[in-house]
């Protein structure tokens, strides 16, 4: 069984890509209004041009059971050779996150997790006991309150740092299966920068590009590792919502992704 580093670096070669398209699906932005009808347009628009598709679930629970339903059924319909990363960013006590990972893992099928280390090594060390998942762990995050506790400068001494070089160094520290990566938003490039540094060869997810107006050259400048991989760029709505016309939101969708895959390509070269 591959796991998801050889899963993603697989798609990544084969598509040419470093894009993720999130499926994001919202009632009041889609052209249609079934979420399994929407989702499957638009991988089957998008299929050849990601490393990875990520599903939100915060937008499959807001629907209650019918949106769990098509989350399931929209996971049978990706390409077994893309894989999938669950945004959860799970994280709690040991027996709470225990079965937030067997949830993800076992019940969704998920290649990669998003997490929450906020409660430290015993909340996210069930996600760690898979080796052949993913787990990106929150760093610096896209929004724009991500600065009120994350650059919060923390240790003693000439040991302090940012708290989010801290996670970053943790992170690391946990690696040692080497299933874990970082998630920095590509609306703090400066900040990228120095994880990169902090650790060069973790997968970095960025999300932030498109609606939320993060900086993609230098998102891929400081991103990529020195192969010029390791980088996952998220765009959700800036690709599903391309179009709010059924006729043509999957083919705009897939003008939007053929677009931005071509831009973080330019900038990788």
């Amino acid at each position: 069984m591959s796991t998801f580093h050889e899963k993603l670096t697989s798609a990544s070669k084969k598509n040419n890509s470093l894009l993720c398209v999130g499926l994001d699906p919202d009632p009041a932005l889609m052209p249609v209004k079934d979420v399994l009808e929407f989702n499957r347009a638009i991988i089957d628009a998008t299929a050849d041009l990601v490393c990875c598709y990520k599903p939100n679930l915060a937008f499959y629970e807001a629907l209650g059971i019918p949106g769990l339903e098509a989350l399931q059924r929209t996971l049978e319909h990706i390409p077994s050779d893309i894989p999938v990363l669950g945004d959860a960013k799970r994280g709690d006590i040991g027996s709470t996150a225990k079965a937030y990972a067997t949830a993800m893992f076992e019940q969704w099928g998920f290649d990669a997790v998003t997490a929450n280390p906020y409660l430290g090594r015993d909340a996210v060390e069930p996600f760690l006991e898979y080796p052949d998942k993913g787990i990106l762990v929150l760093c610096h995050t896209s929004n724009p309150g991500a600065a009120d506790f994350q650059e919060l400068s923390l240790g003693r001494g000439s040991e302090q740092r940012p708290l989010y070089e801290q996670v970053a160094l943790k992170a690391r520290e946990w690696n040692s299966r080497g299933n874990v990566g970082l998630v920095m938003g590509a609306t703090h490039p400066e900040q990228m920068q120095t994880v990169r540094h902090l650790c060069p060869d973790m997968v970095i997810l960025a999300p932030g590009i498109g609606a939320q107006g993060g900086d993609l050259e230098n998102t891929v400048k400081f991103g990529v590792n020195t192969g010029g991989e390791g980088l996952i760029i998220n765009s959700s709505r800036g690709i599903i919502f391309a179009s709010r016309n059924k006729d043509d939101f999957a083919s705009e969708a897939r003008r939007a992704a053929q677009e931005l895959r071509q831009n973080i390509n330019r900038a990788r070269e």
